[in-house]
């Protein structure tokens, strides 16, 4: 595997006390493949992404596990050697594009700068290598863009920009945040086709940080399901989307529309998430399931393989679990 997570856990110690943002998560990714992170807003998608980068705030202090790229804990790492690291083995797409280019500097003058730090060529070579980028990204005039500020593209073609920086080392892994989000849906199938691509081309892993199940669907080998900090399943995308184990997994499902039925109502989830500064003494998902018993409320369950290389994290039967749902998953 090129990178594995094992048993990792972050908390935030701040004025309220001390929050557990993530809990025993354990996560893997191949060389070349694509794997998805879901889950509503707060459920640790994006520590996640940040505890692999080294990114973390002051306040986070990682209690236990381990992240190994490529056989290294990145975890023991100083700052030097994750500095290293940290764009040329692994890059980084984030959610506003805005927030990851210089506003007052050209496009070509920070993708030279880039270029040149991770692979210590001239700046005359640089500089052919930069353009080179915005075509691979599909930009179709790349001395133009080259010669503007990032104010002056529209959003999709920023996001462009970004992947280019990102993807100009190369990186064997890409952690992409949410990067299609402030994006209409056009645009957000080009830039997914792009990353795909890019993939397929480069062999590049990406880790896809996201909410929209819709979005795993169309790019994504694997995905993980988070909830509270936890991964509460885990597989092949097929497999998770069509026979979902865990009833949170089903429930993002259901809030999915169906463009095929215009009468399609969707489901939301009732209630609110834990508290994370005061976790259940259960599973994480009890106080909204609507399969609830009262182990569920008494005991985490753990990660289980319901069948081979799909786990969820549920004590309501996984045969129950697959036949109450699987006709719906399908539709």
């Amino acid at each position: 595997m090129l990178l594995e997570i094992k048993g990792l856990t972050v908390e935030f110690h701040g004025m309220r006390g001390m929050m557990t943002a993530l809990e025993n998560i354990n996560l893997s990714i191949g060389e070349g493949e694509i794997v998805g992170v879901v889950g509503e807003s707060g459920s640790g998608k994006s520590v996640t992404a940040l505890s692999i980068l080294g990114l973390l705030e002051k306040n986070a202090t990682v209690s236990n596990g381990e992240i190994l790229y490529a056989g290294r804990n990145l975890l023991a790492l100083n700052k030097k050697e994750k500095q290293a690291i940290r764009g040329k083995e692994i890059g980084m797409v984030f959610q506003e594009p805005m927030t990851a280019l210089h506003p007052t500097m050209r496009v070509g003058k920070q993708l030279v700068e880039v270029i040149k730090r991770h692979r210590h060529i001239s700046g005359k070579e640089a500089a052919k290598l930069a353009l080179q980028s915005l075509k691979d990204v599909h930009i179709h005039d790349p001395e133009s863009v080259f010669e503007k500020y990032p104010f002056e593209l529209s959003g999709g073609m920023r996001q462009r920009v970004v992947i280019a920086l990102a993807m100009s080392a190369p990186p064997k892994l890409l952690i992409a945040d949410e990067p299609t989000t402030a994006l209409d849906v056009t645009i957000q199938f080009e830039i997914l086709k792009l990353m795909k691509e890019l993939s397929q081309n480069r062999g590049t892993a990406i880790l896809l940080i996201t909410h929209d199940l819709g979005v795993v669907s169309q790019l994504c080998d694997r995905v993980a399901v988070m909830y509270a900090g936890k991964v509460v399943e885990t597989g092949g995308t097929s497999e998770v989307l069509h026979f979902p184990q865990h009833p949170y997994t089903r429930a993002l499902i259901d809030a999915l529309p169906d463009l095929a039925d215009v009468n399609d109502t969707l489901e939301a989830i009732p209630g609110e998430v834990p508290d994370l500064r005061n976790r259940p003494i259960g599973c994480v998902f009890s106080s909204r399931c609507q399969l609830v018993t009262n182990q569920c409320k008494q005991a985490a369950p753990a990660l289980e393989e319901y069948k081979r290389n799909h786990y969820a994290a549920c004590w309501v039967g996984r045969e129950q679990n697959g036949s109450a749902h699987s006709n719906s998953a399908t539709s």
